[in-house]
């Protein structure tokens, strides 16, 4: 076995950072409760779009092409989706939303989790969980067909690199990945 290769720029290690601030905690404790007030009776509206599945295709997001399967009661949702980046991978998400108002245009915002995998070629295979928030737009365009944009709010929770020798420190800070979509609702 040869040995590994040397290479020009070795990266120093990052100190690590410190623990998440009381105050931001506290903050976002805030926020988070603020949104539910606010959230609750308009959520009480409903939708107007009773409950079913809805099946679609997204562009973005999680992934450059997915499918998804979402579970609608009312002005709630569980929302699957199974997508790629590059067909050398797998990204597989599970939100919950809540839609706002009534109507054919209806905002939502939701959280779940997002799980990745990647199969590069000669090395190990890549993992990465991630914690997901989107936020977005449903329009009904046609009775039983629907479209949408999200931004999907996007922080990395753990990661496995598919090259062992990486060992720098995961990155904390919020991606941002738009996405649209298409559904029609069985």
């Amino acid at each position: 076995m040869d040995p590994p290769e040397r290479r020009a720029y070795t990266p120093a290690r990052m100190a690590r950072s410190l623990p998440f601030p009381t105050v931001a905690r506290g903050a976002l404790a805030a926020l988070a409760l603020g949104v539910w007030a606010v959230a609750s009776p308009l959520a009480a509206q409903g939708t107007g779009s009773g409950s079913g599945v809805r099946f679609g295709v997204t562009f973005g997001g999680i992934s450059t092409v997915g499918i998804n399967i979402e579970v609608v009661h009312e002005h709630h949702a569980l929302d699957f989706t199974v997508g790629t980046w590059s067909f050398r991978d797998l990204s597989v998400s599970v939100v919950a939303k809540e839609y706002f108002g009534a109507g054919d245009l209806l905002p939502f915002v939701g959280g779940g989790v997002w799980l990745v995998a990647a199969w590069p070629p000669g090395e190990r295979t890549g993992l990465a969980a991630v914690l997901q928030a989107p936020v977005g737009v449903d329009w009904q365009a046609a009775d039983g067909s629907y479209v949408g944009t999200s931004l999907n709010v996007n922080r990395a929770l753990a990661v496995r690199r598919p090259d062992p020798e990486d060992d720098l420190p995961l990155n904390r800070r919020l991606v941002p990945l738009p996405g649209v979509y298409y559904r029609w609702k069985r």
